[in-house]
């Protein structure tokens, strides 16, 4: 258990603690996950075949409201994985002053390998499996590595079909034509964006100065690197699970993006029109794109990417982690040693779940937002999460990283505090 994700996740509260003035019933409280639910998923395959898909769901903790979090599909996905991604969404949730506990769910397999059918079947499975667990006012759904909003509107309207009425609030990231939000699908990358831009803007980093490679090309990651792009940064590698490519002028990213989502394959070109050319570029792989003489390193594919064996590798001065612990609790030292500046995943790539929560509260209210709307409250709530996670930092001369469980802590704190403690009882 001591080299498991939960364990290393968990050691980010030690330095955080030495902070704050919490009682030991809201430390103890958040030890453990309130509940976790184990499934079998049968699924009736395209060739007649029957597999059964093992999935999960975790609510770790729903002091603060009901539990929140997305839904994965991997072949690494397990119980443990799913519940250090809850413990995770329960602090971004804090941290972003959310009316939400954490949660996150998965299910294990190569969602590449299933046909769509067997895609929405196993989708559909897997709600008939936890229905029970769930809820608007129990625990929300959200998309997450290789769930998107098609996927997501499976799951709602299968919980309809069990429920016997329309319930969009149970899942969030839906299609807009059935209840989602706009701004809902980029949400993660805009909201990383706004705190890359109010954290750089204190070291006097001039965009069109400042070199960034981007690790993971999907959803937000892909989103990310063009939104920089456009903003004058000047990207100059990007990879996907396949490998990467880096040209130190810079890179095309739109073009990339296109040019990906025809060949899925993961190319440096520059398009005019309809007319796509291959620029000089360099081909490397994901651990060649962490070491990058870079200023900015956003992982953004999975857990664990820089750890203890490569943190020595790494020359980027700011580290923005859009991954959930792409870097683990031991190599968080080695960089602090070096200097290297990390925002922290349950900051960074908070802007998912906040518009998740503008989605909720829509779906709650039948009123929904122009884009404009959703854009600039996201903005008001990532800067001033930021700001204040910032003073926390300077004022206690303490790692972004442990202002921003300190930030959380404090309101779990109160939260739990509320339903009495020790002194409460004894003291009187």
């Amino acid at each position: 258990m001591e080299n498991s994700l939960f364990a290393d996740a968990s050691q980010r509260l030690e330095k955080a603690l030495k902070y704050v003035s919490i009682s030991d019933d809201a430390i103890e409280h958040l030890k453990f996950p309130k509940a976790s639910l184990r499934v079998s998923i049968p699924v009736r395959m395209d060739d007649g075949s029957l597999k059964i898909f093992q999935g999960y769901r975790v609510r770790y903790d729903d002091t603060r409201g009901p539990t929140k979090g997305g839904v994965r599909y991997h072949p690494n996905v397990s119980m443990d994985e799913v519940t250090s991604l809850a413990y995770w969404m329960t602090f971004k949730c804090a941290v972003l002053n959310l009316p939400f506990g954490g949660a996150k769910g998965g299910v294990t397999l190569n969602p590449k390998a299933l046909s769509r059918l067997e895609l929405e079947r196993l989708s559909r499975g897997y709600i008939d499996a936890i229905a029970d667990f769930i809820g608007p006012d129990v625990d929300i759904l959200a998309p997450d590595v290789y769930t998107n909003p098609t996927i997501m509107g499976w799951m709602m309207d299968q919980y309809n079909i069990i429920k016997r009425q329309i319930t969009p609030a149970v899942v969030t990231g839906k299609p807009v034509t059935i209840g989602g939000s706009l701004g809902r699908d980029t949400a993660t990358a805009t909201g990383a964006f706004f705190v890359i831009e109010t954290i750089l803007s204190k070291f006097d980093k001039l965009p069109r100065e400042t070199t960034v490679a981007v690790q993971g090309f999907g959803n937000a990651g892909g989103v990310l690197a063009e939104l920089l792009a456009i903003n004058g940064y000047k990207v100059v590698a990007v990879s996907d699970s396949q490998g990467g490519i880096y040209a130190k002028q810079g890179l095309d990213i739109r073009s990339i993006r296109r040019c990906k989502e025809f060949i899925k394959g993961m190319h440096a070109v520059y398009c005019e029109g309809t007319v796509c050319s291959v620029v000089e570029h360099e081909v490397l792989t994901n651990a060649e794109l962490l070491a990058l003489d870079v200023d900015v390193l956003v992982p953004a594919a999975l857990e664990n990417q820089i750890t203890e064996a490569n943190a020595n590798d790494i020359k980027a001065k700011f580290i923005f982690e859009v991954a959930n612990g792409p870097v683990t609790s031991a190599a968080d030292q080695i960089l602090e040693e070096k200097g290297i500046y990390i925002v922290p995943d349950i900051l960074v790539n908070a802007g998912g779940v906040t518009v998740s929560y503008f989605e909720w509260v829509q779906n709650r209210s039948g009123l929904y937002w122009i884009l404009a709307e959703v854009n600039q409250r996201l903005k008001d709530k990532m800067i001033e999460e930021t700001e204040n996670i910032w003073k926390i930092s300077q004022e206690l001369s303490v790692s972004m990283r442990t202002a921003a469980y300190i930030h959380a802590l404090n309101r779990l704190g109160e939260a739990i505090n509320t339903k009495g403690t020790r002194d409460y009882y004894v003291n009187g």
